[in-house]
């Protein structure tokens, strides 16, 4: 039994992550690269909801402009829980699409996560959260965070997690108005990828950068011009492989003062760094 009540009449948030820092250490022999990084939850995000189906089909109601159903995270997610499934249940799937595509912010992954939590309680699938994450490392290397459910720093591909406790503080977070393909930026031979590797116990808050930044502010320079308004208030960090960029606050009063100061035609929002993912303590 969940210690919380979730069901089929419910709305199943799927919040987006902020990487606090992202450096990339080496590349594996086959082609993959290995990164460590802090993943950060906060309370800003995409909403899911389901209903059951009968006939056995995967359904989202709610498809995303230019994303063929079959390629979209969140049928995908679903469907490869239906393997795992006897009886073959179907479900319909509606995504209050919130978070920008392309923003480094984690959305699909998210949304992707929230399914496998979600159906797997629904479905009364009762897999452990360990496999919803091997689940999740075949749609992607950031889906496994979100189902992990805690703040942490990340190692590997970013599938190695290390729960890491997190002070309170609130995130301005701005949307360039562009969409950063990240095998674009993976793919750069201009990427640095040899950054030293730390410790967990050496990062600590303000540690690193982006080792991404630099490439997808060349590629997109419009990154240039929201990084340079808002670092006018504080340090400025890309998160993911971009477009969306963030600055730490200690107080939400801080955060707002600058979100009002925000110049026509950009687009930000302010959002609360949350302990831990709001399924964290969904049973599985």
């Amino acid at each position: 039994m969940s210690t919380i009540a979730y069901g089929w009449e419910s709305e199943w948030p799927a919040p987006a992550k902020l990487n606090l820092f992202l450096h990339v250490v080496g590349r594996r022999a086959d082609g993959y690269h290995l990164l460590q990084t802090l993943f950060r939850f906060v309370d800003h995000g995409d909403v899911l909801r389901f209903s059951p189906r009968s006939d056995g089909e995967i359904v989202l109601a709610t498809p995303l402009p230019d994303v063929p159903p079959e390629q979209d995270l969140t049928v995908r997610a679903a469907r490869l829980l239906q393997a795992e499934a006897a009886g073959r249940p179907g479900v319909t799937i509606m995504l209050d699409k919130r978070l920008p595509m392309g923003g480094g912010l984690g959305g699909g992954s998210s949304d992707a996560a929230t399914v496998l939590l979600a159906l797997n309680q629904l479905w009364q699938l009762g897999l452990p959260r360990a496999r919803l994450q091997q689940i999740g490392l075949q749609l992607g290397a950031d889906v496994p965070i979100f189902v992990y459910g805690q703040n942490a720093f990340a190692e590997g591909v970013g599938e190695t997690f290390t729960p890491v406790s997190l002070p309170p503080r609130w995130y301005v977070v701005l949307e360039p108005p562009v969409q950063v393909p990240t095998v674009e930026i993976f793919r750069s031979p201009h990427l640095r990828r040899d950054t030293p590797a730390v410790a967990v116990r050496d990062w600590h808050p303000g540690f690193g950068g982006n080792d991404l930044e630099p490439v997808a502010r060349t590629l997109y320079p419009e990154l240039v011009d929201y990084i340079g308004w808002l670092s006018g208030f504080a340090r400025v960090r890309m998160t993911g492989s971009g477009a969306c960029v963030f600055a730490e606050f200690e107080r939400r009063e801080d955060a707002e003062a600058v979100l009002v100061q925000l110049p026509g035609g950009m687009r930000g929002w302010a959002a609360r760094g949350l302990d831990r993912h709001p399924l964290a303590d969904l049973d599985c």
